[in-house]
């Protein structure tokens, strides 16, 4: 039986492409912002184009916050997309607008300082050691369309708490360009763009379900 997967639907704009992908990985896909249904399939994808801000007013539009927190403290898997992730964090600033994020992680998206803006087209990666998403394609390219990033982590974790895996990419400058946390994952590219490499990382996510 397919695991069940729920792709956000708030107004972002590659809803159907993801939820093609997912398909393709193997889960059984609905398309939807009925918080029922969010909160109790096996998986959730988060999607996002565009600016922060439109995609935090989408979010909370329809609860979407509330929806990933409860997941979360259930331990149900989520999966954010480009500016998906972006959202995750606490705060995003965009042509001087200073956004509030869903604070899932602490840190601040802003511009990237590069030569060329927007950092579009395919990319390599550093994965985390032990990284499971990026499970047989560490040395792969991933798609990219962004101009904005996490350039810091700042999560700090003690004791028995397992650290966060964090994946790094390279446009001028050094960012984020996916976290594992637990049931909460993110990547800055788009794996739905991302030819075979990309197939195989939601592979490998939704084989966790």
């Amino acid at each position: 039986m397919s695991p069940s997967v729920v792709v956000l639907d708030y107004g972002s704009g590659n809803v159907r492409s993801a939820q093609r992908a997912l398909m393709r990985a193997g889960a059984d896909v609905t398309v939807t912002s009925d918080l029922y249904l969010c909160e109790n399939a096996d998986g959730l994808v988060v999607p996002g184009v565009g600016a922060f801000q439109a995609c935090m007013n989408g979010i909370n539009a329809v609860q979407g916050g509330r929806t990933i927190g409860r997941r979360l403290a259930g331990g149900r898997p989520v999966l954010g997309i480009c500016v998906g992730m972006q959202v995750l964090f606490e705060r995003g600033l965009e042509h001087g607008v200073d956004t509030e994020g869903l604070g899932e992680w602490p840190g601040v998206v802003q511009a990237l300082e590069a030569p060329v803006l927007p950092h579009m087209g395919w990319n390599t990666v550093e994965p985390a050691a032990g990284s499971s998403l990026f499970a047989g394609v560490e040395h792969e390219r991933f798609y990219f369309v962004h101009s904005y990033g996490v350039t810091r982590w700042e999560l700090v974790t003690h004791g028995r708490t397992q650290p966060p895996m964090v994946t790094w990419s390279e446009h001028g400058d050094r960012f984020v360009a996916a976290v594992e946390n637990g049931p909460l994952s993110a990547v800055q590219f788009h794996p739905e763009k991302s030819g075979d490499a990309g197939a195989q990382l939601l592979r490998n996510w939704v084989e966790t379900l």
